[in-house]
Protein backbone atom coordinates (compact mmCIF):
# COMPACT_ATOMS: atom_id res chain seq x y z
CA UNK A 1 0.00 0.00 0.00
CA UNK A 2 1.44 3.36 -0.93
CA UNK A 3 1.92 5.85 1.84
CA UNK A 4 1.16 8.91 -0.25
CA UNK A 5 -1.93 10.60 -1.54
CA UNK A 6 -3.07 10.81 -5.13
CA UNK A 7 -0.29 11.74 -7.52
CA UNK A 8 -0.51 14.33 -10.24
CA UNK A 9 1.94 15.95 -12.58
CA UNK A 10 3.63 19.25 -11.90
CA UNK A 11 2.12 22.47 -13.27
CA UNK A 12 2.63 23.01 -16.97
CA UNK A 13 4.77 26.19 -16.66
CA UNK A 14 7.69 23.95 -15.71
CA UNK A 15 7.68 22.60 -19.25
CA UNK A 16 8.88 25.95 -20.56
CA UNK A 17 12.34 25.17 -19.21
CA UNK A 18 14.62 22.25 -20.04
CA UNK A 19 18.00 21.65 -18.44
CA UNK A 20 21.09 21.72 -20.63
CA UNK A 21 22.08 18.27 -21.98
CA UNK A 22 25.03 17.80 -19.62
CA UNK A 23 22.93 18.60 -16.54
CA UNK A 24 20.00 16.59 -17.86
CA UNK A 25 22.24 13.57 -18.28
CA UNK A 26 23.58 13.86 -14.73
CA UNK A 27 20.12 14.38 -13.25
CA UNK A 28 18.46 11.74 -15.36
CA UNK A 29 15.97 14.22 -16.84
CA UNK A 30 14.53 13.24 -20.22
CA UNK A 31 13.99 15.79 -22.94
CA UNK A 32 10.62 15.63 -24.67
CA UNK A 33 10.39 14.16 -28.13
CA UNK A 34 9.15 16.35 -31.01
CA UNK A 35 5.67 14.94 -30.51
CA UNK A 36 5.66 16.22 -26.95
CA UNK A 37 5.80 12.79 -25.36
CA UNK A 38 8.75 11.41 -23.41
CA UNK A 39 10.95 9.13 -25.46
CA UNK A 40 10.69 6.32 -22.93
CA UNK A 41 7.66 5.23 -21.02
CA UNK A 42 7.77 2.99 -18.01
CA UNK A 43 5.05 1.02 -16.33
CA UNK A 44 3.06 2.91 -13.71
CA UNK A 45 4.58 2.79 -10.28
CA UNK A 46 3.05 -0.02 -8.22
CA UNK A 47 1.43 -1.66 -11.25
CA UNK A 48 1.98 -5.15 -9.86
CA UNK A 49 0.37 -4.17 -6.55
CA UNK A 50 -2.60 -2.60 -8.31
CA UNK A 51 -3.03 -5.72 -10.46
CA UNK A 52 -2.98 -7.86 -7.31
CA UNK A 53 -5.67 -5.65 -5.70
CA UNK A 54 -7.82 -5.96 -8.82
CA UNK A 55 -7.36 -9.75 -8.84
CA UNK A 56 -8.51 -9.94 -5.21
CA UNK A 57 -11.60 -7.89 -6.09
CA UNK A 58 -12.40 -10.18 -9.04
CA UNK A 59 -12.02 -13.24 -6.81
CA UNK A 60 -14.42 -11.89 -4.17
CA UNK A 61 -16.99 -10.75 -6.74
CA UNK A 62 -17.01 -14.13 -8.49
CA UNK A 63 -17.07 -16.12 -5.24
CA UNK A 64 -19.84 -13.93 -3.90
CA UNK A 65 -21.87 -14.33 -7.08
CA UNK A 66 -21.52 -18.11 -6.99
CA UNK A 67 -22.53 -18.21 -3.30
CA UNK A 68 -25.61 -16.07 -3.94
CA UNK A 69 -26.47 -18.26 -6.95
CA UNK A 70 -26.32 -21.39 -4.78
CA UNK A 71 -28.42 -19.84 -2.04
CA UNK A 72 -30.99 -18.50 -4.51
CA UNK A 73 -31.68 -21.91 -6.04
CA UNK A 74 -31.55 -23.91 -2.83
CA UNK A 75 -28.48 -25.94 -3.72
CA UNK A 76 -27.22 -25.76 -0.15
CA UNK A 77 -29.93 -28.31 0.68
CA UNK A 78 -29.84 -30.22 -2.59
CA UNK A 79 -26.18 -30.87 -3.24
CA UNK A 80 -26.98 -33.90 -5.36
CA UNK A 81 -28.16 -31.70 -8.21
CA UNK A 82 -25.31 -29.17 -7.95
CA UNK A 83 -23.11 -30.75 -10.61
CA UNK A 84 -25.98 -31.09 -13.07
CA UNK A 85 -27.07 -27.48 -12.63
CA UNK A 86 -23.52 -26.15 -13.08
CA UNK A 87 -23.54 -27.69 -16.55
CA UNK A 88 -26.89 -26.16 -17.43
CA UNK A 89 -27.43 -23.26 -19.80
CA UNK A 90 -28.68 -21.11 -16.91
CA UNK A 91 -25.45 -21.61 -14.96
CA UNK A 92 -23.39 -20.66 -18.01
CA UNK A 93 -25.40 -17.46 -18.38
CA UNK A 94 -24.86 -16.56 -14.74
CA UNK A 95 -21.15 -17.30 -14.98
CA UNK A 96 -20.77 -14.96 -17.95
CA UNK A 97 -22.61 -12.20 -16.12
CA UNK A 98 -20.49 -12.69 -12.99
CA UNK A 99 -17.32 -12.11 -15.04
CA UNK A 100 -18.94 -9.08 -16.69
CA UNK A 101 -19.94 -7.81 -13.25
CA UNK A 102 -16.38 -8.28 -11.94
CA UNK A 103 -14.98 -6.35 -14.92
CA UNK A 104 -17.44 -3.50 -14.34
CA UNK A 105 -16.53 -3.34 -10.66
CA UNK A 106 -12.80 -3.25 -11.45
CA UNK A 107 -13.32 -0.43 -13.97
CA UNK A 108 -15.47 1.46 -11.47
CA UNK A 109 -12.85 0.98 -8.74
CA UNK A 110 -10.18 2.30 -11.11
CA UNK A 111 -12.28 5.41 -11.78
CA UNK A 112 -12.60 5.93 -8.00
CA UNK A 113 -8.83 5.47 -7.54
CA UNK A 114 -9.35 2.49 -5.23
CA UNK A 115 -6.21 0.69 -6.36
CA UNK A 116 -4.02 3.44 -4.96
CA UNK A 117 -4.61 3.51 -1.22
CA UNK A 118 -2.89 6.46 0.50
CA UNK A 119 -2.57 6.11 4.26
CA UNK A 120 -4.24 9.47 4.79
CA UNK A 121 -7.48 8.00 3.49
CA UNK A 122 -9.64 6.73 6.38
CA UNK A 123 -11.33 3.34 6.46
CA UNK A 124 -14.73 5.06 6.31
CA UNK A 125 -13.76 7.13 3.26
CA UNK A 126 -12.40 4.08 1.46
CA UNK A 127 -15.48 2.00 2.32
CA UNK A 128 -17.75 4.76 1.04
CA UNK A 129 -15.79 4.85 -2.21
CA UNK A 130 -16.27 1.07 -2.50
CA UNK A 131 -20.03 1.51 -2.00
CA UNK A 132 -20.18 4.06 -4.82
CA UNK A 133 -18.02 1.97 -7.15
CA UNK A 134 -20.08 -1.20 -6.60
CA UNK A 135 -23.37 0.71 -6.89
CA UNK A 136 -22.36 2.13 -10.26
CA UNK A 137 -21.24 -1.29 -11.53
CA UNK A 138 -24.44 -2.95 -10.26
CA UNK A 139 -26.63 -0.28 -11.87
CA UNK A 140 -24.82 -0.70 -15.20
CA UNK A 141 -25.19 -4.49 -15.08
CA UNK A 142 -28.90 -4.21 -14.21
CA UNK A 143 -29.40 -1.77 -17.09
CA UNK A 144 -27.60 -4.15 -19.45
CA UNK A 145 -29.75 -7.09 -18.34
CA UNK A 146 -32.93 -5.03 -18.76
CA UNK A 147 -32.06 -3.71 -22.23
CA UNK A 148 -30.81 -7.10 -23.48
CA UNK A 149 -34.08 -8.79 -22.56
CA UNK A 150 -32.23 -11.52 -20.67
CA UNK A 151 -34.82 -13.52 -18.67
CA UNK A 152 -32.47 -16.07 -17.08
CA UNK A 153 -30.78 -13.63 -14.71
CA UNK A 154 -32.48 -12.92 -11.41
CA UNK A 155 -32.35 -9.28 -10.32
CA UNK A 156 -32.33 -10.52 -6.73
CA UNK A 157 -29.07 -12.42 -7.40
CA UNK A 158 -27.52 -9.32 -8.97
CA UNK A 159 -28.39 -6.95 -6.14
CA UNK A 160 -27.55 -9.51 -3.46
CA UNK A 161 -24.17 -9.96 -5.13
CA UNK A 162 -23.76 -6.19 -4.96
CA UNK A 163 -24.33 -6.17 -1.20
CA UNK A 164 -21.87 -9.04 -0.75
CA UNK A 165 -19.28 -7.25 -2.92
CA UNK A 166 -19.55 -4.07 -0.85
CA UNK A 167 -18.95 -6.01 2.36
CA UNK A 168 -16.14 -8.16 0.94
CA UNK A 169 -14.26 -5.42 -0.96
CA UNK A 170 -14.41 -2.89 1.86
CA UNK A 171 -13.70 -5.61 4.45
CA UNK A 172 -10.45 -6.91 2.95
CA UNK A 173 -9.23 -3.37 2.37
CA UNK A 174 -9.93 -2.47 6.00
CA UNK A 175 -8.13 -5.64 7.18
CA UNK A 176 -5.13 -4.88 4.95
CA UNK A 177 -4.98 -1.28 6.17
CA UNK A 178 -5.18 -2.40 9.80
CA UNK A 179 -2.34 -4.88 9.26
CA UNK A 180 -0.13 -2.27 7.58
CA UNK A 181 -0.78 0.32 10.30
CA UNK A 182 -0.13 -2.25 13.01
CA UNK A 183 3.21 -3.23 11.47
CA UNK A 184 4.15 0.43 11.02
CA UNK A 185 3.39 1.28 14.65
CA UNK A 186 5.54 -1.68 15.65
CA UNK A 187 8.45 -0.14 13.73
CA UNK A 188 8.35 -2.60 10.81
CA UNK A 189 9.08 -1.19 7.34
CA UNK A 190 9.42 2.38 8.62
CA UNK A 191 11.28 5.07 6.68
CA UNK A 192 14.05 6.93 8.52
CA UNK A 193 13.81 10.65 7.70
CA UNK A 194 16.32 13.51 7.81
CA UNK A 195 14.88 17.03 7.52
CA UNK A 196 16.97 19.81 5.95
CA UNK A 197 16.09 23.06 7.67
CA UNK A 198 15.18 23.84 11.28
CA UNK A 199 12.81 26.66 10.49
CA UNK A 200 9.13 26.82 11.33
CA UNK A 201 8.13 24.60 8.42
CA UNK A 202 10.76 21.96 9.13
CA UNK A 203 9.87 21.66 12.79
CA UNK A 204 6.14 21.62 12.02
CA UNK A 205 6.66 18.75 9.59
CA UNK A 206 8.79 16.84 12.11
CA UNK A 207 6.12 17.31 14.76
CA UNK A 208 3.37 16.09 12.42
CA UNK A 209 5.37 13.01 11.38
CA UNK A 210 6.02 12.13 15.03
CA UNK A 211 2.35 12.53 15.92
CA UNK A 212 1.26 10.29 13.04
CA UNK A 213 3.46 7.16 13.20
CA UNK A 214 0.99 5.20 11.08
CA UNK A 215 2.46 6.85 8.00
CA UNK A 216 5.67 4.94 8.55
CA UNK A 217 8.19 7.77 9.07
CA UNK A 218 10.73 8.11 11.88
CA UNK A 219 12.38 11.54 12.15
CA UNK A 220 16.06 11.02 12.99
CA UNK A 221 17.00 14.70 13.13
CA UNK A 222 17.79 17.85 11.15
CA UNK A 223 20.52 19.33 8.99
CA UNK A 224 21.03 23.07 9.04
CA UNK A 225 23.84 25.37 7.97
CA UNK A 226 23.33 27.58 11.03
CA UNK A 227 25.00 26.65 14.35
CA UNK A 228 22.55 25.16 16.84
CA UNK A 229 22.63 23.74 20.36
CA UNK A 230 19.61 21.54 19.57
CA UNK A 231 20.74 17.89 19.93
CA UNK A 232 18.43 16.95 17.08
CA UNK A 233 20.53 18.98 14.65
CA UNK A 234 22.93 16.27 13.47
CA UNK A 235 25.17 18.47 11.38
CA UNK A 236 25.47 21.03 8.63
CA UNK A 237 24.21 20.47 5.10
CA UNK A 238 27.75 19.64 3.98
CA UNK A 239 27.65 16.68 6.41
CA UNK A 240 24.79 14.99 4.51
CA UNK A 241 26.78 11.92 3.48
CA UNK A 242 28.21 11.28 6.94
CA UNK A 243 24.90 11.79 8.73
CA UNK A 244 22.98 9.73 6.18
CA UNK A 245 25.31 6.75 6.57
CA UNK A 246 25.62 7.00 10.36
CA UNK A 247 21.84 7.11 10.91
CA UNK A 248 20.75 4.82 8.04
CA UNK A 249 18.61 7.54 6.48
CA UNK A 250 16.05 6.46 3.85
CA UNK A 251 14.52 9.81 2.86
CA UNK A 252 15.50 13.46 2.85
CA UNK A 253 12.88 16.20 3.33
CA UNK A 254 13.92 19.72 2.27
CA UNK A 255 12.00 22.52 4.01
CA UNK A 256 14.41 25.42 3.46
CA UNK A 257 13.33 28.58 1.63
CA UNK A 258 13.87 28.20 -2.11
CA UNK A 259 17.57 28.05 -2.90
CA UNK A 260 17.90 26.59 -6.37
CA UNK A 261 21.63 25.97 -6.24
CA UNK A 262 21.38 24.18 -2.90
CA UNK A 263 18.43 22.02 -3.94
CA UNK A 264 20.11 21.01 -7.20
CA UNK A 265 23.22 20.09 -5.22
CA UNK A 266 21.17 17.99 -2.79
CA UNK A 267 19.37 16.26 -5.67
CA UNK A 268 22.69 15.20 -7.16
CA UNK A 269 23.94 14.04 -3.75
CA UNK A 270 20.75 12.08 -3.12
CA UNK A 271 21.00 10.31 -6.47
CA UNK A 272 24.58 9.30 -5.76
CA UNK A 273 23.62 8.03 -2.29
CA UNK A 274 20.48 6.24 -3.58
CA UNK A 275 18.47 8.35 -1.17
CA UNK A 276 14.82 9.34 -1.59
CA UNK A 277 14.39 13.11 -1.63
CA UNK A 278 11.24 15.22 -1.21
CA UNK A 279 10.91 18.99 -1.11
CA UNK A 280 8.28 21.65 -0.61
CA UNK A 281 7.36 22.35 -4.25
CA UNK A 282 9.21 24.88 -6.34
CA UNK A 283 10.28 24.86 -9.97
CA UNK A 284 14.02 24.66 -9.23
CA UNK A 285 15.24 25.50 -12.71
CA UNK A 286 13.25 22.68 -14.28
CA UNK A 287 14.18 19.89 -11.89
CA UNK A 288 10.46 19.69 -11.07
CA UNK A 289 9.52 19.10 -14.72
CA UNK A 290 6.75 16.48 -14.70
CA UNK A 291 7.66 15.53 -11.13
CA UNK A 292 4.84 13.80 -9.21
CA UNK A 293 3.25 15.76 -6.39
CA UNK A 294 1.99 14.35 -3.10
CA UNK A 295 0.43 15.69 0.06
CA UNK A 296 1.37 14.44 3.51
CA UNK A 297 -0.63 15.82 6.39
CA UNK A 298 -1.44 18.93 4.37
CA UNK A 299 2.21 19.48 3.40
CA UNK A 300 2.72 19.59 -0.39
CA UNK A 301 5.68 17.45 -1.43
CA UNK A 302 7.41 17.13 -4.78
CA UNK A 303 9.41 13.96 -5.30
CA UNK A 304 12.49 14.88 -7.32
CA UNK A 305 14.52 11.79 -6.59
CA UNK A 306 13.38 8.32 -5.70
CA UNK A 307 14.94 4.87 -5.61
CA UNK A 308 11.99 2.46 -5.45
CA UNK A 309 12.29 -0.52 -3.16
CA UNK A 310 11.35 -3.75 -4.94
CA UNK A 311 8.73 -4.61 -2.35
CA UNK A 312 7.33 -7.56 -4.29
CA UNK A 313 10.79 -9.06 -4.82
CA UNK A 314 11.69 -8.60 -1.14
CA UNK A 315 8.42 -10.27 -0.13
CA UNK A 316 9.26 -13.23 -2.36
CA UNK A 317 12.76 -13.28 -0.86
CA UNK A 318 11.32 -13.45 2.66
CA UNK A 319 8.89 -16.24 1.76
CA UNK A 320 11.74 -18.13 0.09
CA UNK A 321 13.89 -17.69 3.20
CA UNK A 322 11.16 -19.11 5.44
CA UNK A 323 10.38 -22.10 3.22
CA UNK A 324 13.98 -23.11 2.46
CA UNK A 325 15.24 -22.49 6.01
CA UNK A 326 12.40 -24.60 7.44
CA UNK A 327 13.12 -27.48 5.06
CA UNK A 328 16.88 -27.31 5.70
CA UNK A 329 16.41 -27.27 9.48
CA UNK A 330 14.17 -30.34 9.32
CA UNK A 331 16.52 -32.15 6.94
CA UNK A 332 19.61 -31.31 9.00
CA UNK A 333 18.11 -32.24 12.38
CA UNK A 334 19.80 -35.73 12.50
CA UNK A 335 23.14 -34.19 11.48
CA UNK A 336 22.82 -31.47 14.14
CA UNK A 337 22.10 -34.12 16.78
CA UNK A 338 25.23 -36.06 15.74
CA UNK A 339 27.38 -32.91 15.72
CA UNK A 340 26.07 -31.93 19.15
CA UNK A 341 27.28 -35.27 20.54
CA UNK A 342 30.69 -34.88 18.85
CA UNK A 343 31.14 -31.33 20.17
CA UNK A 344 30.27 -32.47 23.67
CA UNK A 345 32.86 -35.26 23.46
CA UNK A 346 35.51 -33.05 21.83
CA UNK A 347 35.74 -30.29 24.42
CA UNK A 348 34.05 -28.88 27.49
CA UNK A 349 31.38 -26.25 27.07
CA UNK A 350 27.97 -25.70 25.49
CA UNK A 351 27.12 -27.08 22.06
CA UNK A 352 25.82 -23.73 20.77
CA UNK A 353 27.81 -20.51 20.62
CA UNK A 354 25.50 -17.49 20.85
CA UNK A 355 27.05 -14.06 20.26
CA UNK A 356 25.77 -10.61 19.34
CA UNK A 357 26.08 -9.66 15.71
CA UNK A 358 25.17 -6.44 13.91
CA UNK A 359 22.45 -6.73 11.31
CA UNK A 360 20.12 -4.63 9.16
CA UNK A 361 20.33 -0.89 9.93
CA UNK A 362 22.75 -1.59 12.79
CA UNK A 363 20.28 -3.66 14.85
CA UNK A 364 22.05 -6.16 17.10
CA UNK A 365 20.78 -9.73 17.37
CA UNK A 366 21.89 -13.05 18.92
CA UNK A 367 23.57 -15.14 16.22
CA UNK A 368 23.56 -18.93 16.63
CA UNK A 369 26.48 -21.18 15.67
CA UNK A 370 27.84 -24.56 16.68
CA UNK A 371 30.72 -23.97 19.09
CA UNK A 372 34.07 -24.36 17.36
CA UNK A 373 36.30 -22.70 19.98
CA UNK A 374 37.27 -23.30 23.57
CA UNK A 375 35.23 -21.70 26.33
CA UNK A 376 36.37 -18.10 26.99
CA UNK A 377 37.69 -17.59 23.45
CA UNK A 378 36.15 -14.10 23.19
CA UNK A 379 38.23 -12.87 26.16
CA UNK A 380 41.42 -13.79 24.27
CA UNK A 381 40.51 -11.94 21.08
CA UNK A 382 42.13 -8.62 22.00
CA UNK A 383 45.40 -10.38 22.80
CA UNK A 384 45.47 -11.97 19.35
CA UNK A 385 44.55 -8.87 17.33
CA UNK A 386 48.18 -8.04 16.62
CA UNK A 387 48.34 -11.20 14.52
CA UNK A 388 45.17 -10.38 12.55
CA UNK A 389 45.54 -11.66 8.98
CA UNK A 390 42.74 -9.53 7.55
CA UNK A 391 43.12 -5.91 6.44
CA UNK A 392 40.51 -3.68 7.98
CA UNK A 393 38.16 -3.83 10.96
CA UNK A 394 37.32 -7.54 10.97
CA UNK A 395 39.41 -10.23 12.59
CA UNK A 396 40.55 -13.64 11.28
CA UNK A 397 43.46 -16.02 11.94
CA UNK A 398 44.14 -19.06 9.75
CA UNK A 399 45.68 -20.98 12.66
CA UNK A 400 43.63 -19.59 15.51
CA UNK A 401 44.81 -21.32 18.72
CA UNK A 402 41.33 -21.03 20.23
CA UNK A 403 39.75 -23.34 17.65
CA UNK A 404 39.17 -26.94 18.76
CA UNK A 405 40.23 -29.89 16.53
CA UNK A 406 36.59 -30.69 15.70
CA UNK A 407 35.84 -26.98 15.32
CA UNK A 408 38.48 -26.63 12.59
CA UNK A 409 36.77 -29.40 10.62
CA UNK A 410 33.32 -27.87 11.19
CA UNK A 411 34.55 -24.51 9.92
CA UNK A 412 36.09 -25.94 6.77
CA UNK A 413 32.74 -27.47 5.79
CA UNK A 414 30.75 -24.47 7.14
CA UNK A 415 28.71 -26.88 9.27
CA UNK A 416 29.02 -24.57 12.28
CA UNK A 417 26.69 -22.11 10.55
CA UNK A 418 23.70 -24.47 10.22
CA UNK A 419 22.00 -23.09 13.39
CA UNK A 420 21.86 -19.67 11.70
CA UNK A 421 18.91 -21.06 9.76
CA UNK A 422 17.03 -20.25 12.96
CA UNK A 423 18.12 -16.61 12.60
CA UNK A 424 16.73 -16.71 9.06
CA UNK A 425 13.37 -17.97 10.32
CA UNK A 426 13.33 -15.22 12.97
CA UNK A 427 13.85 -12.60 10.26
CA UNK A 428 17.21 -11.40 11.58
CA UNK A 429 19.11 -12.86 8.63
CA UNK A 430 18.48 -13.96 5.07
CA UNK A 431 19.81 -16.94 3.16
CA UNK A 432 21.86 -14.56 0.97
CA UNK A 433 23.44 -11.28 2.02
CA UNK A 434 26.59 -9.75 3.56
CA UNK A 435 27.95 -11.78 6.46
CA UNK A 436 27.14 -10.37 9.94
CA UNK A 437 30.15 -9.03 11.84
CA UNK A 438 30.74 -9.14 15.61
CA UNK A 439 29.99 -5.99 17.60
CA UNK A 440 33.66 -5.24 18.30
CA UNK A 441 34.46 -5.41 14.58
CA UNK A 442 31.44 -3.20 13.83
CA UNK A 443 32.75 -0.59 16.28
CA UNK A 444 35.90 -0.34 14.14
CA UNK A 445 33.95 0.48 10.95
CA UNK A 446 34.61 3.67 9.06
CA UNK A 447 31.53 5.67 8.14
CA UNK A 448 31.56 4.30 4.58
CA UNK A 449 31.44 0.71 5.85
CA UNK A 450 27.97 1.23 7.32
CA UNK A 451 26.41 0.93 3.86
CA UNK A 452 26.77 -2.86 4.01
CA UNK A 453 24.11 -2.81 6.75
CA UNK A 454 21.43 -1.50 4.37
CA UNK A 455 20.26 -5.10 3.84
CA UNK A 456 19.85 -8.10 6.12
CA UNK A 457 23.00 -10.17 6.66
CA UNK A 458 23.05 -13.61 5.09
CA UNK A 459 24.26 -17.15 5.49
CA UNK A 460 26.14 -16.78 2.23
CA UNK A 461 26.95 -13.87 -0.05
CA UNK A 462 28.82 -12.61 -3.06
CA UNK A 463 32.09 -12.35 -1.10
CA UNK A 464 31.85 -15.94 0.16
CA UNK A 465 31.54 -17.41 -3.34
CA UNK A 466 34.05 -15.17 -5.14
CA UNK A 467 36.81 -13.96 -2.76
CA UNK A 468 36.45 -15.77 0.53
CA UNK A 469 40.21 -16.05 1.10
CA UNK A 470 40.98 -12.49 0.03
CA UNK A 471 42.29 -10.75 3.18
CA UNK A 472 41.26 -7.27 2.04
CA UNK A 473 38.27 -5.74 3.83
CA UNK A 474 37.99 -3.30 0.90
CA UNK A 475 37.36 -6.27 -1.40
CA UNK A 476 34.75 -7.54 1.03
CA UNK A 477 33.09 -4.12 1.09
CA UNK A 478 33.18 -3.73 -2.70
CA UNK A 479 31.49 -7.10 -3.20
CA UNK A 480 28.89 -6.40 -0.51
CA UNK A 481 28.04 -3.05 -2.10
CA UNK A 482 27.90 -4.63 -5.55
CA UNK A 483 25.35 -7.09 -4.16
CA UNK A 484 23.29 -4.27 -2.59
CA UNK A 485 23.39 -2.07 -5.69
CA UNK A 486 22.42 -4.89 -8.07
CA UNK A 487 20.17 -6.99 -5.87
CA UNK A 488 17.67 -9.28 -7.56
CA UNK A 489 16.13 -12.68 -6.94
CA UNK A 490 18.17 -14.03 -9.84
CA UNK A 491 21.40 -12.82 -8.20
CA UNK A 492 20.37 -14.54 -4.95
CA UNK A 493 19.79 -17.77 -6.85
CA UNK A 494 23.18 -17.60 -8.58
CA UNK A 495 24.97 -17.01 -5.27
CA UNK A 496 23.08 -19.87 -3.63
CA UNK A 497 23.99 -22.25 -6.46
CA UNK A 498 27.67 -21.26 -6.22
CA UNK A 499 27.66 -21.83 -2.47
CA UNK A 500 27.33 -25.62 -2.68
CA UNK A 501 30.58 -26.15 -4.64
CA UNK A 502 32.38 -23.73 -2.27
CA UNK A 503 31.19 -25.76 0.74
CA UNK A 504 32.23 -29.05 -0.88
CA UNK A 505 35.69 -27.61 -1.58
CA UNK A 506 36.02 -26.96 2.18
CA UNK A 507 36.98 -23.31 1.69
CA UNK A 508 35.86 -22.23 5.13
CA UNK A 509 38.32 -21.26 7.86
Amino acid sequence: MNGTATRRTAPSPVLDWAPPPELATELGVRHPSPSGNPRDKSFPRGLSVQAAYAAIDVMFVCLGGIAIFLLRFGLVHHMSITAALFHSQSAHAYLGFFFLYAALIVLSCISHNLYRTPRERSVFDESWMVVKAVAIATALLSLFIFTSGEKEISRLVVWSSGVFSVIALSGWRAAKRHLVFRRTRAGINVRRVLIVGTGRLGRAMARWLEENPQFGYVVCGFLDSRPSSDPRVLGAIKDLRTVMLAHFIDELFITLPADRTLVKHLVLQARRLRLNLKVVPDLYDGLAWQAPLHTLGGFPLMELCRQPIPALGLAVKRVTDIVIASLLLIASAPLLALLAILIHLDSEGPVLYIAERVGHKGVKFPCYKLRTMIVGADEQKDELRNGNERNGPFFKLADDPRVTPLGRWLRKLSLDEIPQLWNVLRGEMSLVGPRPHPVDDFERYDIEHLRRLDVKPGLTGLWQVTARRDPSFDTNMALDLEYIENWSLWLDLKIALKTFPAVLRAEGN
